[in-house]
């Protein structure tokens, strides 16, 4: 699919759309993977244009941006609402919506019902699931409905009171057997891509070799055919301890606090707005002093 923005000179040039297709052709020639979140129309502008080629509105947004402790309160509406507002904003990446907890764990009819609601009211291009092989009926029925599904194995954030908390996965020969086996089941099941969060290097490493399909990384190490991880990790815009596995590019705390309190202080010392910064009347109006202001004046 190509698309076409403007240019330096203004004039337009064609923009190559990445599809899954282009995600699977990165792995097989051994080309990373770029992946971040984005919640919003300025983030996802700024997140496409700087050429990352995957986004992923995900149901981090709870956490992110809505101020929940967990995921598990966003809900379809809301996921639904990010997402519309983050492909206004996507022109070149590869756009991947969450599906929050609930939306997939009824019935099959209800998870098909609901994922086909990003494609058709959101314009994301797929949909990702949490969880591996207990998944992988599912998620060949939402790709037999013609629906692209990244699934997601490892530290599952839906799943933090099963899992007592968010700890790192596949630490015992069992649990790396089982997401050696989620990982090919999935794979199996039509899936896309697969997320693997929070599980030893080597472990990730090895379902990397072990599956065709792409691996995302976020907490998992280098080696995976991609990278992730949340928008505002990279900024200091979490007000939270760092996860072991973020590397922040950038204090944007501490930019937007500095400026807040100038602007606070300008108010303050009514240096904010000046003259210049202000409208005036028409010059034939300037005649008389207008009586709520010293300064105004109106013409008689």
């Amino acid at each position: 699919m190509s698309l076409t923005q403007p240019s330096d000179s203004g004039s337009t040039s064609p923009v190559s759309r990445v599809t899954a297709q282009t995600l699977l052709d990165m792995k097989r020639s051994s080309q990373p993977i770029s992946a971040l979140t984005a919640y919003d129309y300025p983030t996802a502008r700024l997140v496409d244009q700087a050429g990352i080629d995957l986004i992923l509105v995900g149901d981090s947004v709870g956490n992110a941006v809505l101020g929940y402790d967990t995921t598990l309160p966003v809900t379809m509406d809301e996921m639904l609402h990010h997402t519309r507002a983050v492909a206004r904003g996507v022109q070149r990446a590869f756009l991947v919506a969450d599906m929050p907890f609930g939306s997939y764990h009824a019935s099959t009819s209800d998870a098909i019902r609901n994922a086909t609601r990003f494609l058709k009211e959101a314009a994301a291009q797929a949909v990702k699931i949490e969880g591996g092989q207990r998944r992988a009926t599912l998620i060949q029925s939402i790709t037999e409905a013609e629906i692209p599904v990244v699934a997601h194995i490892g530290l599952t954030p839906q799943s933090v009171h099963r899992m007592s908390g968010y700890r790192v996965q596949g630490r015992t020969t069992d649990a790396i057997e089982t997401l050696y086996a989620d990982a090919l089941a999935l794979e199996a099941a039509g899936a896309i891509a697969i997320v693997l969060e929070g599980i030893p290097r080597e472990v990730a490493a090895e379902i990397t070799i072990r599956v065709t399909i792409p691996t995302i990384g976020i907490g998992a190490g280098p080696d995976c055919d991609g990278q992730i991880l949340v928008f505002h990790d990279l900024f200091n815009l979490t007000f939270a301890p760092p996860a072991k596995f973020t590397r922040r590019y950038a204090d944007a705390s501490t930019f937007f606090a500095s400026a807040l309190e100038q602007y606070r202080d300008d108010i303050t010392a009514r240096t904010f707005p000046s003259d210049a910064e202000s409208y005036h009347l028409p010059r034939e109006l300037r005649g008389s002093q207008h009586p709520a202001s010293p300064h105004l004046t109106v013409k008689a």
